[in-house]
């Protein structure tokens, strides 16, 4: 299976460096120099090679490094318009997959809501994110940027002796200028991982 990830990762890659170098500094955006553009994704920095993906000096195999390439052959120029926010149902062919999408993306979340909000300022820092001062109807919320310019909405509330645990998770009205509609729910999905593991670790 990581071979096949490598794989699909290599064929986005070849059509990303099809792209003018000066594009992709700016609509990624990136620090570029010589075949390399470093940027931050999903907390962390990586550079982008022609042939491959690098994190803390080792090559991406995982689907982590398919998300990144995605968002790189895919994503345009401009500025993210968080609002009016979107549900993950209401973008063209999403209304199929919401099930999935809840399960994998909110529902995994809800034993962590009191944790996540004990440490919500580390991971808006972590993920280059926001308060969300306008949220209403909630305990809390954030956004968290796991991509440079892909946007997640979160709206948290808390357990308690009459409602269990609920987390929402909504998308720029933009957000598939950004990447295809698939795509936004993987990265919601892999977001979600990547906080618990950060919180794990706590």
């Amino acid at each position: 299976m990581p071979q096949n990830f490598l794989q699909i990762q290599k064929e986005y890659l070849q059509k990303v460096w099809l792209r003018q170098p000066k594009e992709l500094e700016e609509t990624l955006p990136a620090h570029h120099e010589g075949d390399c553009f470093r940027f931050q994704a999903f907390g962390e920095l990586y550079e982008l090679y022609p042939q491959e993906i690098i994190l803390g000096g080792k090559q991406l195999t995982g689907p982590e490094g398919i998300l990144i390439a995605l968002y790189a052959l895919h994503v345009q120029k401009e500025e993210t318009q968080l609002h009016p926010l979107k549900s993950f149902k209401q973008f063209p062919g999403g209304m199929g997959y919401q099930g999935a999408f809840v399960t994998n993306s909110e529902k995994i979340l809800h034993p962590y809501v009191p944790t996540i909000q004990q440490h919500q300022q580390e991971l808006i820092d972590r993920f280059s994110g926001h308060f969300n001062s306008g949220a209403r109807r909630c305990d809390f919320s954030f956004t968290l940027y796991p991509l440079p310019r892909a946007a997640l909405y979160y709206i948290f509330n808390l357990p308690d002796e009459e409602f269990p645990a609920s987390v929402t998770c909504l998308f720029p009205s933009n957000a598939t200028n950004f990447l295809p509609v698939a795509g936004l729910a993987d990265i919601a999905e892999y977001t979600a991982k990547k906080i618990i593991e950060l919180l794990i670790g706590k």
